[in-house]
C-alpha cells in the first residue's frame, strides 16, 4: 500500500484532475476556446452564476498551469485578454467528447457555451 502511494503521486494524470476539477476550470476553456480571446468582463458575462473572485482566481489557476494566457495591454484604460495557450486548446480538444455526452444526458439543450463549444472556435487565433 504505500509503494502504490507513491505512484498516484507521480502519476499524470494527478496534474490533469488538479486542474479540471475546479468547478468553473473547463468552462472557461470552453468559453475561450468558442471565442479565441475574451476580456475578464465577457467571461464574467458569459459564465452565469461565476462570482468576480471566483473567475480572477480560476484564471490565475489555469494561467499557472499554463492552460490560459494574459495579455495586457498598455493602453488607456487597460486593456486584458485571455485566451487559450496550445495546451488549453488541446485541453478543450480532450473535452468535446464529454460536451457531448453531458449534452446527450441533460434536458438543457439550450446552454450557449456548451452549445457553442460543438460549432467550434468562432474567433480562434
Amino acid at each position: 500500500m504505500v509503494g502504490e502511494s507513491k505512484l498516484i503521486d507521480r502519476c499524470p494524470m494527478q496534474g490533469v484532475i488538479d486542474i479540471v476539477s475546479k468547478k468553473w476550470a473547463l468552462l472557461i476553456v470552453t468559453a475561450l476556446g468558442n471565442r479565441g480571446t475574451m476580456r475578464y468582463n465577457n467571461l464574467l458575462r458569459d459564465l452565469e452564476g461565476i462570482s468576480p473572485k471566483t473567475l480572477a482566481d480560476t484564471l490565475k489557476d489555469l494561467q499557472e498551469h499554463r492552460i490560459v494566457n494574459r495579455a495586457s495591454f498598455n493602453e488607456i484604460p487597460p486593456r486584458v485578454e485571455y485566451s487559450l495557450t496550445t495546451d488549453g486548446r488541446a485541453l478543450r480538444q480532450s473535452v468535446l467528447p464529454l460536451i457531448h455526452w453531458a449534452l446527450e444526458r441533460t434536458a438543457h439543450k439550450d446552454c450557449v457555451i456548451l452549445g457553442s463549444a460543438l460549432a467550434g472556435p468562432k474567433a480562434a487565433k
